[in-house]
């Protein structure tokens, strides 16, 4: 038996939140296997058993219909135990279509997996991450789970020299339906936070578009990507691709620096997955600071300048 992984690349470079659900499959205690439309690139020094490379012409841009061919050919030629995907929007996609054609259901979103008395158990959040669950994870295989990003860490995996196989599905004339035409003007400038490793995030204690410039200075010294909570969003002062929460996007960046920002569980669900989290609000008793590892109380207007000024100075 074994897990395989689905990981997942744009521009040649593999997205973190497939090595978070390298993490993750480790916990069945199996032997992982790795799988990659197109080249494996630097998947080989990932710690997996085998990596299986993909290739066929018709897969060369991304269509829900061409990876689901491929990869059920893949998945019943390997015969994993669990196939797991990173939960992104591309798996989300595919990923459901994929398990029909075996009788299954994707459980998705997974932030835990674990293995008790024999049996695999995966745990989803319900009501906004206020409340646990866990799913028992049948024993007929193949079964089919996509992992929640920032779930697990994916920065520490050691480095391996696994076999790479060359795997050539049959993909019949037609099977793919929908032609793939140029990205979207407005996805191209998209930015995918999840991929940062510093986040500014600003909230409505910013008070006025015109002192958001104070937050965007500092994740300028910082090397960041500027955030937001969802009322900046709504009301136009940042693009809504960079609002974070559960109506935005997941991240779990190595630092997280939420200014300004009460911290209602509709944030907190896109952001508690963080490795450090940093927080600015003048309100002691904000939501926030339960989840925060630091916490500054002040005036944001006083203390973001303040530690522009030292960011700078620090880095000459």
């Amino acid at each position: 038996m074994s897990v395989l992984v689905v990981l997942e690349q744009s521009s040649g470079q593999f997205h973190r939140m497939g090595w978070e659900a390298v993490v993750a499959a480790k916990e069945f205690g199996l032997p992982i296997h790795a799988a990659t439309i197109g080249v494996a690139g630097d998947a080989a020094g990932k710690g997996v058993a085998k990596v299986h490379s993909i290739q066929h012409g018709d897969l060369a841009a991304y269509s829900a219909d061409g990876y689901t061919a491929a990869l059920e050919q893949l998945i019943r030629a390997v015969n994993p135990q669990y196939v797991v995907f990173p939960h992104t929007y591309q798996a989300r996609d595919f990923a459901p279509k994929l398990a029909t054609r075996f009788g299954r259901v994707l459980i998705s979103d997974v932030v835990k997996l674990r293995v008790e008395g024999g049996k695999a158990v995966a745990v989803r959040q319900l009501f906004q991450g206020k409340l646990n669950a866990d799913f028992a994870i049948p024993s007929a295989g193949p079964q089919f789970i996509s992992v929640q990003a920032g779930a697990y860490r994916g920065d520490a995996l050691e480095a391996g020299s696994p076999e790479v196989a060359v795997f050539q599905p049959e993909i019949a004339a037609g099977a793919i339906r929908v032609k793939a035409e140029e990205p979207y003007r407005e996805s191209s400038r998209a930015v995918d936070l999840t991929a940062a490793d510093i986040i500014v995030s600003v909230g409505r204690g910013i008070k006025e578009k015109e002192n958001i410039s104070l937050v965007e200075e500092l994740a300028q010294a910082l090397g960041g990507e500027i955030a937001a909570s969802r009322p900046i969003c709504d009301n136009g002062w940042l693009p809504m691709e960079r609002q974070v929460g559960s109506s935005g996007q997941t991240v779990a960046p190595k630092v997280y620096i939420a200014i300004g920002i009460s911290g209602a569980i509709q944030h907190q669900v896109g952001m508690k997955g963080s490795k450090t989290i940093v927080a600015i609000n003048k309100d002691p008793d904000a939501p926030i600071f339960e989840v925060a590892d630091y916490g500054i109380v002040g005036d944001l207007f006083e203390v973001v300048p303040a530690l522009t000024d030292a960011v700078k100075k620090l880095k000459g």
